[in-house]
């Protein structure tokens, strides 16, 4: 399995971990809708309809998943011995993903973004908050998984929540429920071309709706938030 070239770089590690430090909050304070603040959105990509079935595309192999009323719910097997796991192909590279989810049962939920081998990066959202991380990209490798950001703030189980994440270049972002919290963070992994995403649910039942992806390019004031949020 091919490993990223030079991750063990002093430049690589050193440009990761300026990056995993930062930990942003208090974007909004108005619980107003959730709006990019790193890209802008372009084409949309995706906006699939879970109204009586899983539309084409999309696999469920991993799990139980069912569709209801526009909502695809999730179920981990025991027996497998694996979350949930549901993925759809999708070629791109920079992409703006919304989401809303409920959780149930499930002790944790996650957004995941992957090229044609192997994971890249996601966000992982449980009751007590969520983490944004690049992900280990050849697991016996040398390449590890790199925490960005840990949020905490409570995900009220069984209600409605949006989440919206960023993807462009080597940065990402992602807030939940009217950014009044953002994590985000760098690693040149995350700048390659993406092959598909997908969501897990790990423990018990989590329900997804209003899936949406746009391509997206850089915002001309991202680099004044961005100064502004690690000011934080």
């Amino acid at each position: 399995m091919p490993t990223l070239p030079q991750i063990g770089s002093r430049a690589a590690l050193l440009f990761s971990a300026v990056f995993a430090a930062i930990v942003s909050t208090s974007a909004r304070a108005d619980g107003g809708p959730l709006k990019p603040i790193m890209t802008e959105p372009g084409t949309v990509l995706v906006s699939d309809s879970f109204v009586s079935s899983i539309p084409k595309g999309w696999r469920g192999n991993v799990g139980k998943w069912e569709v209801a009323d526009g909502v695809v719910r999730g179920t981990e097997k025991k027996e497998q011995k694996h979350q949930a796991v549901l993925r759809r192909p999708l070629e791109f590279r920079n992409a703006v993903i919304s989401f809303s989810f409920r959780l149930g049962e499930s002790r944790q939920i996650s957004l995941s973004v992957n090229d044609a081998k192997e994971h890249v990066c996601r966000v992982l959202i449980n009751p007590k908050g969520f983490v944004v991380q690049k992900d280990d990209h050849d697991h016996d490798g040398p390449d590890k998984a790199v925490v960005f950001a840990r949020i905490a703030m409570p995900i009220a189980v069984g209600e409605w929540h949006t989440a919206l994440v960023e993807i462009c270049g080597s940065e990402m972002v992602a807030q939940i429920d009217g950014a009044k919290q953002v994590g985000f963070g760098a690693h040149e992994l995350l700048d390659r071309p993406k092959a598909n995403f997908g969501f897990t649910a790990a423990g018990g039942t989590a329900e997804f709706r209003d899936i949406k992806v746009w391509d997206a390019t850089p915002r001309a004031d991202w680099a004044e938030t961005k100064r502004r949020l690690a000011a934080k």
